[in-house]
C-alpha cells in the first residue's frame, strides 16, 4: 500500500522545497511538480511531491489525516 499526503511548500531551492502539514516540516523533492512557488500544495509520497493540489483538495485531504489520527489515538 503506498500512500500520500498533502504538504503546503514553505521554501524552495531548486529541485529542494520544504513543505509543512499536520504540525511537521519535511524536505521534499520537486522534480515532477512544473514550477513550484512557495504556497502551492502538493502531494508527497516518498519524499518526492507528485501531484499540485487546489487548496481546497488539500485541505480536505488533510482533515481526513487529522480524523484518522484522532481515531488512532
Amino acid at each position: 500500500m503506498c500512500l500520500a499526503v498533502p504538504f503546503r511548500l514553505i521554501e524552495i531551492n531548486g529541485k529542494d522545497a520544504t513543505g509543512e502539514a499536520l504540525g511537521m516540516r519535511r524536505s521534499i523533492r520537486v522534480d515532477f511538480i512544473p514550477d513550484p512557488k512557495p504556497g502551492d500544495y502538493v502531494m508527497v509520497h516518498a519524499g518526492f511531491a507528485i501531484e499540485r493540489l487546489a487548496e481546497e483538495q488539500a485541505l480536505e485531504d488533510l482533515e481526513s489525516w487529522e480524523e484518522l489520527a484522532d481515531v488512532l489515538g
